[in-house]
């Protein structure tokens, strides 16, 4: 009896045990599938926004759009004004903060607009996807930041496909000029290089909650005037569905991918955050498909691949633990 008795407490010692060494297992799982979670729902939101804006373009003026996009994060981020006035701001970083917001949202959103409304938002998104590319380039040129060769073979390579998947483009109702739609959108990409190589020195005083807030307001500030312009008209009775993408850009896209996209870069390593961006032109293409009808001709699917393939290859030369993120800010 004694036996059978010490046999069961060892049983129910093991039991606890195993219980424990679960429970342990689950607490340090949580924040890694909690970061997941985040960074793929704020890919999702930056890939959406894409198709946002095609909706909101059917029934506003592309400028309105952008203000109120801008106007309502503005709003958002006035919760923060305190964190905004006790920045340490200094004089001479003021051209820096200047150049960096005429770069995007100024100059960016100018460019992505003309570019939504001539190419689709699937062949937009692919573009894009070119970003974090064209930032390593322009950070060896400007920085003297080391580029490697696979990186620099998987820049030619992405080149090479967006090249491909602009030629390869069909006019349709979603795209009346894909060609220069894409060259808008690869314009875009240039001032949003522009931003990044001046925030990566800013970002060393300021935190990425101000350099956001920043955008935010100096795009309300500049686009305003737009809507005072001849021409500039809104619609009486705007659709319901073309109304929310507004407000969806506004909130969900410029607040709540920029908070998300944050959380989970601050539980992961950077280099793992960083590759979540590649997921941005996927879920552009396959939202684009299900919401607006778009769809690619043969070619351009290999195009896609190799602007793809070009990303990931530059990204596995530099996986590390230590790699820097792209900022939440200007990833759309």
């Amino acid at each position: 009896m004694r036996r059978h008795g010490a046999g069961r407490g060892r049983s129910f010692g093991g039991h606890n045990k195993t219980l424990l060494l679960k429970k342990e297992h689950l607490l340090k799982s949580t924040p890694k599938f909690a970061a997941l979670a985040c960074l793929i729902t704020a890919t999702f939101l930056w890939g959406s926004s894409f198709i946002a804006l095609k909706l909101a373009f059917r029934s506003f003026d592309p400028m309105f759009v952008i203000f109120a996009r801008m106007f309502i994060a503005s709003l958002i981020f006035l919760i923060f004004i305190k964190k905004f006035i006790e920045a340490p701001w200094r004089r001479v970083d003021i051209p820096a903060v200047l150049f960096m917001a005429f770069c995007e949202p100024c100059l960016y959103f100018i460019f992505e607009a003309k570019a939504i409304q001539n190419t689709t938002a699937s062949q937009a998104g692919m573009i894009c996807a070119m970003l974090p590319l064209m930032v390593a380039v322009a950070a060896a040129a400007l920085l003297g930041e080391r580029l490697t060769i696979r990186t620099a073979a998987g820049f030619l390579l992405a080149i090479a496909g967006a090249a491909l998947l602009s030629i390869g483009a069909e006019v349709s109702e979603h795209a009346p000029n894909p060609l220069l739609g894409n060259f808008y959108e690869f314009m875009a990409m240039l001032c949003a290089t522009g931003y990044v190589i001046t925030l990566k020195r800013l970002s060393a005083r300021y935190s990425p909650l101000v350099m956001t807030g920043i955008q935010a307001f100096a795009g309300a500030l500049f686009f305003f005037p737009f809507l005072l312009l001849p021409g500039s008209t809104l619609p009486v009775n705007p659709p319901i569905d073309d109304t929310l993408a507004v407000l969806y850009l506004g909130s969900f896209v410029t607040v709540g991918a920029y908070g998300l996209y944050n959380v989970g870069v601050s539980m992961v390593p950077a280099a793992q955050a960083t590759a979540f961006i590649n997921l941005i032109p996927v879920f552009t293409l396959i939202l684009g498909w299900l919401i607006l009808g778009e769809s690619f001709a043969a070619i351009q699917y290999l195009a896609s691949a190799l602007v793809l393939l070009g990303v990931i290859l530059s990204q596995r030369g530099a996986a590390s633990k230590t790699a820097e993120p792209l900022p939440a800010a200007e990833l759309h």
